[in-house]
């Protein structure tokens, strides 16, 4: 099925005109910013794959989708690592996988894009709008932003954990993307 699922995306991103971008991940990160108590703690998450075709002079023609996964979030804490993956936080058992994907994406001038999509994390599924900015330097690309989630909305930190004093609810995403294969801006 995964094989048929391939040629079916291959397929698709030929009609679409766009071109795939290769992410390069040793220059690359996926990390979030929440507050404990009022104090930023910020994790990463170490395992993600992308799929990315972006032509900046396209960019309504463009896809993004991102699976992450969720038991691979970390704050560099063994103690809070092993919290993670527990069912009142991402239960990764059962939801082993977050994903992204954009339904529309809107140049907005100046390599400043608006990407819209689903965010699906631990069974919940949101609508977001993120925030793009691209840089070029000669044949390599990076994409940076940030949004914020709510945390409960997703249902991240349930039980005793839901309560908004301890940990705040909002969350705040941030990445970082070299890419290799992008047309110029």
């Amino acid at each position: 099925m995964s094989r048929q699922f391939l040629v079916l995306a291959t397929a698709a991103l030929l009609a679409t005109g766009a071109h795939a971008q290769q992410v390069v991940p040793a220059q690359s990160e996926i990390s979030f910013v929440s507050k404990q108590m009022g104090v930023p703690v910020e994790g990463k998450f170490k395992q993600w794959t992308a799929q990315i075709a972006f032509d900046p002079k396209k960019a309504e023609a463009g896809k993004v989708g991102f699976t992450i996964q969720t038991g691979s979030a970390s704050f560099g804490a063994a103690e809070t690592d092993a919290e993670v993956p527990k069912p009142a936080w991402f239960n990764v058992a059962k939801f082993p996988q977050a994903s992204f994907s954009s339904s529309a994406i809107k140049a907005l001038g100046g390599g400043k894009f608006e990407v819209r999509g689903k965010l699906a994390i631990k069974g919940s599924t949101q609508d977001v709008v993120v925030p793009v900015a691209v840089t070029q330097a000669g044949a390599a690309s990076t994409a940076t932003g940030s949004f914020v989630i709510k945390r409960l909305d997703f249902k991240i930190g349930e039980g005793e954990w839901a309560d908004t004093s301890m940990v705040a609810n909002d969350v705040t995403v941030k990445f970082k993307l070299a890419l290799t294969g992008m047309a110029p801006l």
